[in-house]
């Protein structure tokens, strides 16, 4: 419960930072296509990422659903790095996920008891789309390089809720260029790789 609590006070604190913008700042302008511009006073259209919250489109979908294996740790976010528990990824290198259009299991996290999740109908929602690592960066307070986040690469971050009670599972996912699925523990990334 503190686990799941924790990681809701994370999310929130990173996506306040990332509204807080300053309505006298040039800076925040984004410019629209096609909209005459010039070079000193704006910004490129993807400066930020989009806030979409909606289904998964089906190229997305299509390579989201399977099984996937935790390969590997990848780092922390930086406002929280719980060494303590995840130093190297251990207790949850090579541990399984479902995920199906009507099925999702995080069961096989055999050691973390918290993220045992199994669901009947999963809601996945697409909440933010960054276009470039550092619009990725400004919002979830993450260094991308560990991550293996390009310049240039698509990142979509998906949550998951539980359909009959609309709530939340304390787990989350990015998905890279639908190339490439992070697991988001915490503010602690994974690499997962299809099994």
């Amino acid at each position: 419960m503190k686990k799941g609590l924790m990681f809701c006070i994370t999310i929130m604190l990173m996506l306040s930072s990332a509204c807080n913008t300053s309505n006298n700042s040039v800076e925040n302008v984004t410019v629209s296509k096609g909209a005459e511009t010039s070079q000193t006073n704006t910004t490129s259209e993807h400066e930020y990422c989009d806030g979409v919250w909606t289904n998964l489109d089906s190229e997305t979908e299509n390579f989201f659903h399977g099984t996937w294996k935790v390969e590997k740790l990848l780092g922390f976010a930086n406002s929280y790095n719980d060494a303590s528990e995840y130093p190297t990824g251990q207790k949850m290198i090579g541990d399984e996920f479902i995920i199906k259009k009507d099925f999702f299991s995080s069961k096989g996290l055999k050691n973390y008891k918290d993220y045992q999740h199994e669901l009947k109908n999963p809601i996945y929602r697409l909440e933010f789309i960054c276009y470039n690592s550092d619009s990725f960066y400004r919002l979830f307070k993450t260094d991308p390089d560990p991550l293996h986040i390009n310049i240039n690469d698509k990142v979509k971050y998906i949550v998951i809720n539980d359909s009959s009670t609309k709530l939340g599972i304390p787990l989350s996912f990015f998905i890279v260029n639908n190339d490439r699925v992070i697991l988001l523990v915490e503010a602690t990334s994974f690499e997962l790789k299809k099994a």
